[in-house]
């Protein structure tokens, strides 16, 4: 749970959340720990099928843009940042919080990948949130924060994690050039790495269970991260307190990834 706070530590400030698609989510993790801490949120969902879980979150979290976004359908993007433009004339903080492989782009090895799949992945996975990075540019006038989802497979290979790993690594290098280009703007670009949770999307992954318990009986805190731990870590990122960070991938795994 969010722990209670008192301050509003980002009272003013106003962000997008991409990838809420249940209670479950960690966007959703992050959208509570913005909101508790004052911030206003515009939330979006993938589709009509998802509307029906996103909308009441929204609700929840008091967002008064709420809107469709698939990244791989043209133009859903660009009217995102154009309402927000209209509405708010500004954004202070993105979170991207989406990621997607074919299953069989996905189970099958990387070097028998093929284009279409491959393709597809890079341009949801990673070319994604450099667009968005793209278009936050002009609304971020007083700079802001971009952030994006990460995990310990873009760096070592993790059993089943396949062509996911390869496209986190093109993020991962994508948040460090963006973070050169957009630093003199004073916007800051950070890569969230969580230790593995148990999402939707990670249920895609085979033997996903099996990495859980080697996470929890590995990992130097003995614990599993939460989808509130991510989100309270993401907002302090987030905070003017940290306007001097940038370019990193923040790893919230209770230490594994320092354990060979």
């Amino acid at each position: 749970m969010i722990p209670h706070v008192q301050a509003q530590l980002l009272a003013g400030k106003k962000g997008l959340i991409v990838g809420i698609a249940n209670d479950q989510s960690i966007a959703w993790g992050c959208a509570r720990a913005f909101r508790a801490l004052g911030a206003e949120l515009a939330v979006t969902y993938l589709n009509d099928r998802a509307r029906p879980h996103v909308e009441p979150l929204a609700r929840e979290l008091a967002a008064p843009i709420v809107m469709p976004l698939d990244v791989a359908v043209p133009g859903q993007m660009e009217a995102v940042f154009d309402r927000i433009e209209k509405d708010w004339g500004k954004i202070d903080f993105l979170v991207h919080s989406i990621a997607y492989a074919p299953k069989d782009t996905l189970q099958g090895r990387v070097v028998d990948v093929p284009r279409d799949g491959f393709l597809t992945t890079m341009e949801i996975s990673c070319w994604s949130f450099i667009r968005m990075a793209h278009l936050a540019e002009p609304l971020m006038k007083n700079g802001g924060t971009l952030f994006t989802m990460t995990y310990y497979g873009s760096q070592m290979v993790v059993k089943n994690y396949n062509v996911m790993g390869v496209a986190k690594a093109a993020l991962e290098s994508a948040v460090r050039y963006l973070a050169a280009e957009l630093g003199p703007k004073g916007i800051r670009v950070h890569a969230i790495s969580p230790g593995p949770l148990a999402t939707r999307a990670a249920s895609g992954i085979p033997q996903f269970d099996e990495l859980l318990n080697k996470a929890q009986q590995t990992a130097p805190a003995r614990s599993l991260v939460s989808i509130d731990d991510v989100g309270m870590a993401t907002a302090f990122l987030a905070h003017d307190a940290a306007r001097l960070i940038t370019g990193e991938t923040l790893y919230i795994d209770g230490g594994y990834h320092i354990i060979d």
